[in-house]
């Protein structure tokens, strides 16, 4: 597929290293269970075969939960179609289950003839990707990624297995120099994960920046990142410092990168690769000494097939690339959260000993909190200050919108929710639900299936 040189990649960093390979005999039924030493991990590997095209005859086996496949040089599985776009899809591992994803391509994704936007992969289904068809497998052997020891990293905490493999990650971060790329859905600790690092890290002791790439317009984003000279522009009475020169010797952390315009990207890149800033109004560059993390809410990868983001940014800034879990993905550290929160509010001791009943934790449990941990730590002030357990469906981080959303993303919260709760009253019956949302069994499959709850 054609490409502009503007989406070119730059030059290909070292992301972490791929886990190693491991032998389990025999199979279970559940994947990332934990491997005998307790230190890793364990998830079934999987395989795509390219039957029909170009590239009939390729394949790819997973070196971990997740591959991406597309025609970008930097795929976990590239293809030669120009009909396929440059990340066209992802599959993942997810509880005992593959899924597929698409990631917003020009042509679509296809699962044994049905288009999909998010779909569970059955063993041996094929898979239709522009004039390119694969095979997917499910294989006999397993592989391994590695744990975090420790339940604690910086500020942030957790027990289950996900959250020991971020740990893992993020400490083998904290002990290099290298930009790390930070993902997850809102509310999932990316600033905490950010600041963490860099208390970890040997640049403790400078600077720590956190730069809001959503928050600031981006006429005004260039002089934050970069400074400006006096008289750059109206209101310019003094020559300002910018976030790359402040955080010298320390971490500049640019959250919501993916809301970077288009004009900003190729200096932001350019900042990345020379280790030097000019500032506005300025006429030479001079050099920066920071760490830098970035983090969003968005895939990357899909910003980049729609060319609202370039690619060469996008490997610069992946240079490790961590997911951090949704709370939903990590219900067994809802206890340690809990303590944490309540400890961060001074609540004394017998308040949070009743936060300990078996009772609450199964009832946080049983909520899929789309707002997170945020949402966790609102819910919990709140009860603290009414004295008094209110409802989850009350919360008003439920009832009010997510306003660090797009529309698109709050719309479709929205509607993953509503089909949630609506399968929950009816008991899991399909039928049921279709007939109370008033919609098509046909059509509310494909809602399901693009949610990812069927």
């Amino acid at each position: 597929m054609a490409q502009s040189p503007d989406d070119d990649p730059g030059e290909e960093s070292q992301g972490p290293t791929p886990p190693d390979r491991v032998e389990f005999a025999p199979l279970t039924q559940s994947t990332g269970e934990l491997a005998p030493d307790g230190k890793h991990a364990v998830f079934r590997r999987f395989h795509l075969t390219v039957v029909v095209g170009t590239d009939r005859g390729h394949g790819q086996c997973s070196s971990g939960q997740r591959m991406i496949v597309g025609t970008q040089e930097g795929a976990d599985l590239v293809l030669h179609d120009d009909a396929v776009s440059r990340f066209h899809c992802e599959i993942a591992l997810r509880d005992s289950e593959a899924t597929i994803r698409d990631l917003g391509s020009r042509n679509g994704t296809l699962v044994d003839g049905v288009r999909v936007v998010e779909a569970f992969l059955r063993d041996g289904a094929n898979i239709t990707l522009g004039r390119t068809q694969l095979r997917f497998g499910l294989g006999d052997d397993r592989i391994k990624v590695a744990l975090s020891a420790r339940e604690q990293f910086g500020l942030m905490v957790g027990r289950s297995t996900a959250m020991r493999a971020v740990f893992h990650l993020l400490e083998r971060a904290a002990s290099t120099d290298a930009t790390v790329l930070l993902e997850g859905e809102t509310g999932t600790g990316k600033e905490l994960a950010a600041e963490s690092i860099h208390q970890l890290s040997q640049r403790r002791d400078a600077p720590f920046v956190v730069v809001d790439c959503s928050a600031i317009p981006s006429d005004l984003l260039e002089s934050e990142l970069f400074g400006h000279e006096r008289g750059a522009f109206t209101g310019a009475v003094a020559s300002r410092k910018g976030a790359f020169k402040q955080s010298s010797g320390g971490t500049i952390f640019l959250d919501e990168i993916g809301e970077l315009s288009p004009d900003l990207q190729p200096k932001i890149l350019r900042a990345l690769e020379r280790r030097e800033v000019k500032p506005v109004g300025g006429d030479h560059y001079s050099p920066f000494d920071a760490r830098i993390i970035a983090a969003t809410n968005r895939s990357l990868p899909a910003e980049v097939n729609a060319r609202r983001f370039r690619s060469d940014l996008y490997y610069r800034l992946a240079v490790l690339h961590v997911r951090l879990p949704s709370l939903r993905e990590r219900p067994e550290d809802l206890p340690l959260l809990v303590e944490q929160v309540m400890t961060t509010l001074q609540a004394d001791e017998s308040e949070i000993i009743s936060f300990r009943s078996d009772e609450f934790l199964a009832d946080l449990t049983r909520h899929t909190w789309p707002g997170n941990i945020r949402e966790l730590r609102n819910y919990l002030e709140r009860c603290l200050a009414l004295r008094a357990r209110p409802p989850l469906e009350t919360n008003c981080e439920e009832v009010l919108p997510d306003v660090s959303l797009s529309l698109r993303g709050a719309r479709e919260r929205f509607e993953r929710r509503y089909l949630d709760e609506l399968l929950r009253r009816h008991d899991g019956n399909v039928t049921a639900a279709a007939r109370a949302a008033q919609v098509d069994r046909t059509f509310f499959y494909r809602l399901l299936w693009r949610h990812g709850l069927r």
